[in-house]
Parts: structure tokens; sequence; C-alpha cells
């Protein structure tokens, strides 16, 4: 090892020694260079029941990173002659309702197809209940409506991926994970990879999965699901991972060149802007090298795949239930490993909170149900959109407009507007896979719970969402109670504005965030629609006995 390689592994150990404990779930990392490994080591415990630590030869799940195996699985049996990514998907599948159009697989790989997602919709109406068999296709064929046209825009969608999946079971004649052991796992020597479809199987030198229990201990992590395939269902190892890395930039012993040239092309949406999810991979830079990638997460779980095809710089990133974001992780390791010799200046720095006060507020479209907060962080302007559970976002002004960091959809930038009275923020222009669209400001306060609740509270059914919601006061708060298929889960309203609210979840069953709106005939409350980050105008309507 040399002396530089040396510093890097010593920075490297800083890094993650914070991982390094007895008595959390941990995570597996690594990293090689030039052909190299330069990096492999386990932190924290693979299982915290049986005081078992994590090693490189654990096996993990992999999550979403799992999507682009599958993109690959469909493209071999297009290049068999059996099957057309550009073909709808109710070729393949023609029990599925034909509502605004009918998406190509190769839409529904860059998540432009514009079907509502089963698990979205699924923890939103029974919280994290497992599904019964069957249920992820009755899920999708329940759809009466959709996110958007395909191809106008992109929201991610795992459900897509699973109906990806059960194409290549149909068309293939074999069950998708046998599919993908016999073409992909099998000829790349990749032997501890596999597709597993849930979380109740025992598989040899697996991590447990662990999600916090809220009282300093954990609980095991399941999906709630017994069908989980191409949208999230691998499991791996670090040795096989990087030995796919470099597959995936070097020479190919899986797929044409034609096949992988489609594999990295990026989509264009209805309004010509270009996307940088390509098939089950994203394309995007990091300060002046161009990064291959896609991150992922289960219940109990996380990973981050990535390489620098140019500077043959590949890491992965496994955890099972470690407080660590693998993707911030690998972006650090790029940054070590490669110094800013070769990645150049440092991303802008974000805007600051300083001079930018009128822009801070809440804002909603009531076309599209998009609500919109910016708000200070840390001195920082930050954006975070439906309510949604990630971190805000810090802005970065530039010559377009004020930009969020790139994600799965590409640029999302926020152009503000005055009044000339008071220079003061009325409304915004959002502009969100090249389509714009004008946010209003809300009010700085918000109704009061009397007036918020008024007409408000019943029961009400979502067909699509296959459950029955009761709104009522409970203990002075305004609470949302969804009844699904397999379950019940609570949440907490809270109104923003007039017939607007934010809703969050209440208890361990509950994981959703987003925005209800209330629709009105007159001073009847007739219906409400919820919007999430992956589901749009999901409509529930009231039961006439409440009227």
């Amino acid at each position: 090892m040399t002396q530089e390689s040396h510093d890097i592994v010593n920075q490297l150990d800083t890094l993650f020694e914070r991982f390094n404990k007895c008595d959390e779930p941990g995570l597996v990392v690594a990293v090689a260079h030039q052909g190299e490994v330069l990096y492999r080591r386990g932190f924290g415990m693979a299982s915290l029941e049986h005081g078992v630590a994590n090693t490189p030869a654990t096996r993990l799940r992999i999550g979403s990173t799992s999507k682009h195996f599958t993109c690959l699985a469909a493209l071999l049996l297009a290049e068999d002659g059996k099957l057309d990514v550009d073909a709808g998907i109710r070729t393949y599948l023609p029990e599925l309702p034909l509502l605004a159009g009918d998406p190509s697989l190769r839409q529904l790989m860059t998540h432009t197809g514009g079907y509502r997602c089963y698990l979205d919709v699924t923890l939103l109406a029974q919280g994290v209940a497992t599904l019964p068999r069957g249920g992820v296709l009755a899920a999708e064929v329940r759809q009466r409506d959709v996110n958007f046209p395909p191809g106008e825009r992109m929201i991610y969608c795992n459900g897509g991926y699973n109906l990806l999946s059960l194409a290549i079971e149909r068309v293939s004649g074999i069950p998708f994970e046998t599919f993908l052991k016999e073409r992909i796992f099998d000829v790349m020597g990749m032997v501890d990879t596999e597709s597993v479809a849930d979380d109740m199987r025992i598989r040899p030198r697996m991590a447990t999965q662990h999600v916090p229990d809220g009282k300093g201990g954990f609980m095991r992590g399941l999906f709630p699901s017994w069908e989980v395939l191409g949208e999230g269902g691998i499991v791996s190892t670090v040795d096989d991972m990087l030995r796919w890395l470099a597959h995936l930039r070097g020479p190919k012993r899986v797929g044409s060149e034609a096949s992988w040239r489609q594999m990295l092309t990026k989509p264009h949406y209805s309004s010509g802007a270009e996307g940088v999810y390509a098939l089950g991979l994203m394309l995007t830079p990091h300060r002046d090298v161009e990064t291959l990638h896609h991150a992922g997460g289960v219940f109990g779980g996380s990973c981050q795949m990535l390489t620098v095809a140019r500077h043959a710089l590949d890491v992965i990133i496994l955890t099972n239930g470690a407080a660590a974001n693998p993707i911030e992780l690998a972006t650090q390791i790029v940054d070590i490993v490669l110094g800013d010799a070769i990645l150049g200046a440092k991303p802008a720095a974000p805007l600051q909170t300083a001079g930018h006060e009128t822009l801070l507020g809440k804002y909603h479209s009531r076309v599209s149900g998009t609500y919109c907060v910016i708000d200070d962080h840390d001195g920082q302007v930050n954006v975070s959109l439906h309510n949604a559970r990630q971190m805000p976002q810090p802005l970065i002004e530039t010559e377009a407009g004020l930009r969020v960091e790139e994600g799965a959809g590409g640029t999302l930038l926020i152009k503000p507007r005055t009044s000339t009275a008071a220079s003061r923020v009325t409304a915004i222009e959002l502009v969100d896979c090249g389509h714009a669209e004008t946010l209003e400001r809300l009010p700085d306060h918000a109704p009061s719970l009397s007036d918020a609740s008024a007409g408000l509270t019943g029961t009400y059914h979502g067909h699509d969402a296959a459950a029955r919601a009761t709104i009522a006061v409970t203990n002075g708060e305004l609470t949302l109670t969804m009844h699904g298929v397999a379950g019940s889960v609570g949440y907490r309203l809270e109104p923003v504005a007039d017939d607007i609210f934010t809703f969050d979840p209440v208890g361990q069953m509950a994981v959703m965030r987003g925005v209800l709106t209330v629709e009105r005939s007159g001073n009847e409350v007739t219906r409400f629609r919820i919007d999430t980050s992956r589901t749009r105008n999901l409509t529930f309507v009231r039961e006439r006995c409440d009227s």
C-alpha cells in the first residue's frame, strides 16, 4: 500500500468509526479504485438479537438499487426477441386498466409512466400492515386515476417496477428470482446475491434489519409485502456488488452494447426537459466528475451504489439500521479518494437566509395540490415539498432561478414573484421536469381548530386506496384514521390555511406524511384529496350518511 492509499484508508476509518459499536446495528462498506480494493470493512452489529457483528461477508438488502437489474432483465428478453420495452405494459398485463394512456415498459423503468405506486397508497391507507398475497397487483388494477399522463414528468414509482417484474415472469415462463439468478447472477459469479420476495424468509449470513422503537431499542424491520420483486428485492454483499460495479463501467459479460446504451440513456419529458434517471440508474455530476449511481431503502436498512467510471472508483455501502445516510457517506468517500485536484471546484454555497427573509413561508397550488415550505435551517434557506419526511433541501442561487439539488427527476427550480408594493414574495413559480406551475403564498396564521374542523368531521371512502377514512376531533386535536385492506393507521391533521391541512403519522404503524385539501359544494364538504411526494389527487368521497 502506498503512503497515499494509507492516508486515504485512515481518513475512511475516521469517517466510519462512529458506526463501530457493539450495541447498535451498523453497515458494511467497500471501495475499489483503479481495479484494486482500497477499503472493505464492516461496522456495528448484523444482529443485536444474536450478538453477531457485520463483516464484509454479511449479506444485506440493497433495496431500490435492485431496479437496474430489473431493467437489464427486460432488455435481455428483448435481445431474445421475446419482449418489446417500448410496448405498453398492458400488452403483457392486460388486466391493468386503461387510464390516461398505456405506459410503455421503458416509461415504467424511468418512472415516467404516470401510474400511482401500490406501496405509497397502501402505506397511506393501512400503514406497515402486510398486504395479502396478490395485493400488489390488485392495488394497481384498482386505480381509476393516475399521477400524470405517460411521459409528462417523473414521479418515483415502485409499483411500476413490480409490474415490470410480472411482465418478465409471464414472458420468460419462470419466476422473476430465477430469471435474475440464471441470466445475471450466475453469469457474473455473484454467488451471494439473490432476489428474496419477503422478509419472513431466513437466509444464510443475512443481517437483520433494525428499526428504532422510539424507546431507545430496536424492532425488526419487515417490508409490508410478500411480493417484493424488481422494485427492491435483491440481497447481496459488498464483494458481489464491487464485482458488479466493475462490470457496470467496464467490458460487459451480461447484456449487449445496444442494451447498455439504453440502460444509460436519459429520458426526456413532454416539456422537452431532460431527466437524470435512466433505466434504473441515475447519471449526475458531482463537482467536475460524472457519477453513475442508485440508492436503496428498506424497512431497517439502506444502500448506496456509486461509480465514477472515468476514474475507476467504485463505492458500495449497505446498512441494516445504522443512523447513517449512505448517499452522503458515498459522496464523502468520493471527495476523500479523488481529492480537489481531480474534482475541481466545490459545490456552490447554499442561499443564506439573511437578505432573503421575504421568501420564507408556505406556498400551495389548489390546482395540482403541490405544497411547498421555504424556511430557515441553520441560517440557510431550505425547501421541502408535500410535507415529506425527507430532510429539507438547500437552495442554490443560479441565473435560471433558485435550484434545488438534483434529485431523481432532475433540476427543480423556484422563481419568486414579488409584490411591487413591499417587495414581499406573494407566489413562487415551481419548475419541475420542465413544467412550471404557480404556488400562492398561504396566510402566515393558520385557522383555529374550531374553524378548520367545521363541517369536516365524518367518514369518507377512497376507492383507489381501498380504504375508509374518519376525520374527528380527539382530545383537542384533529385526527384522520384510515381503515385499509389489512389494517388501520392514524394521523394528526394540522390546518395551514382554509381547507388545507398537513398530516403526520401517529403511532408505530404510520409512516406517511402529506397534504389534505378539502373540496366543498357550497358550504358542504363533499370530498378531500390527498397529495404526497409520490401520489397525486387520491380522492376520498364523503359517505352520504354523514351529510
